[in-house]
């Protein structure tokens, strides 16, 4: 899988003459002005995709088979590449910084939710009280010193009440993630081959399996549809009238500038390679692969990828083909920066063919991701493990760029990558 960069031509351009740039840069708020125009399309295109995983699960709970499942898990998959796409906006913007949880939260314990192998999950956890609570399965939850009446599932129960219970970050009851696992079920194959398999009869009214399945029709239904306007909610954010919109416009060309970079030195750095690559590896844990009840952990990194490219170049080529595109950071840096411009280019370029190895490797049916981070697969290991020097590099040379431009940014940290011993104990 290898994702070229389209800016060749035009870096060569920039970087003749004994690499000094001659190519007129853009003006820093035009960049800024494509930036908020890809985020919208982005969400925009996030947000269709949601439509139509939730006319999906609809025919699936309308006639439960294994072939309707498999269309409405197809709808998932699909909805989450230009999701992971947008990516790239967070850590910059305040607005989609407090929004993300709402639809991205991970891990999960998803025994909150429904039934789970208590062999592989276990019982209890001392973090969570929550941890088997099963909602499906009971009309009361106890949150602390309160009764939770659970009898009607509503966004609202959903949301405002259970997401994050307790002030437990792993009570995640919304979500892409919590999608997937009902779509899915766990995954018990450890770093064997194997996703999650959960039954279609899971839902079936006349050929109910492991129970309830009045309950998780509900559940189903009610937290798909509330993905679907949490991404509603941002894809409005996004338009010229919209609150990220407007402050981003409230902002200085630099700190326009920087909140760019911070997003894909951020994303590149503590929570791509640090979070959810790194530790992964660390640990030896398919438990930490983003998303781990339906394998398809190598999409999401590398969409991850493919979004902070088209933010980078002022480029983004949308599900139906179309290209939104404009001025960039890629141009501007080019003519400003050219020696760290190239070097931004060149470590997203391996970035994107290290992160597509890996989505090939998984696409062949080969090995999955969960089976790359497992204790003793050394290739596998060491396919993660260049992904991770690869982001890690992009992000340093993001930084380089930064300081070549005289911004100022603070990226996201990771313990995996900054302090790896504390979290191997």
């Amino acid at each position: 899988m290898r994702l070229r960069l389209t800016a060749g031509i035009a870096l060569a351009a920039t970087m003749a003459l004994g690499g000094v740039a001659f190519a007129q840069a853009p003006q820093p708020k035009a960049v800024v002005e494509t930036y908020g125009s890809i985020a919208e399309a982005m969400y925009g295109d996030a947000h269709a995709t949601a439509q139509s995983l939730a006319k999906a699960i609809d025919a699936f709970l309308a006639d439960p088979t294994e072939g309707t499942q498999k269309t409405a898990k197809s709808a998932w998959i699909k909805a989450r590449a230009p999701y992971q796409q947008t990516e790239g906006f967070r850590f910059g913007n305040r607005i989609v910084d407090e929004w993300e949880g709402r639809v991205n939260a991970w891990p999960l314990d998803e025994g909150l939710i429904d039934y789970v192998d208590t062999k592989t999950y276990g019982e209890t956890s001392d973090e969570n009280p929550l941890y088997r609570a099963n909602i499906i399965a009971n009309t009361q939850v106890r949150v602390g010193r309160k009764q939770i009446d659970t009898t009607t599932i509503t966004k609202k129960l959903l949301s405002g009440t259970l997401q994050e219970a307790g002030g437990v970050e792993s009570n995640v009851a919304i979500g892409y993630h919590a999608i997937e696992f009902l779509l899915w079920g766990q995954d018990l194959n450890g770093t064997q081959a194997g996703a999650g398999a959960r039954p279609a009869t899971d839902y079936s009214v006349q050929a109910c399996t492991h129970g309830h399945c009045e309950r998780r029709r509900a559940y189903l239904k009610v937290v798909t549809d509330l993905l679907v306007d949490d991404l509603a909610e941002m894809a409005k954010a996004w338009t010229i009238k919209g609150n990220a919109r407007q402050d981003l416009a409230k902002k200085s060309v630099n700190q326009g500038l920087s909140t760019i970079l911070t997003g894909l030195g951020s994303l590149s750095y503590g929570e791509l390679a640090g979070e959810r690559m790194k530790l992964g590896l660390i640990l030896h844990d398919p438990e930490e692969e983003h998303d781990c009840f339906s394998d398809n952990t190598h999409n999401s990194h590398f969409n991850d990828q493919v979004g902070m490219v088209a933010i980078y170049q002022g480029r983004y080529t949308r599900p139906d083909g179309q290209i939104v595109e404009g001025p960039s950071l890629a141009a501007y840096a080019r003519a400003k920066a050219p020696t760290e411009a190239a070097a931004v280019e060149a470590a997203m370029q391996v970035t994107t063919d290290k992160l597509g190895a890996i989505k090939e490797r998984a696409d062949s049916g080969r090995e999955a991701y969960d089976q790359m981070i497992a204790e003793g697969n050394s290739e596998g290991n060491k396919m993660v493990q260049a992904g991770v020097d690869a982001l890690v590099a992009q992000a340093r040379a993001i930084e380089g760029l930064v300081k070549k431009l005289g911004l100022s940014i603070a990226l996201e940290g990771s313990d995996s990558l900054d302090h790896p011993s504390t979290v191997a104990r």
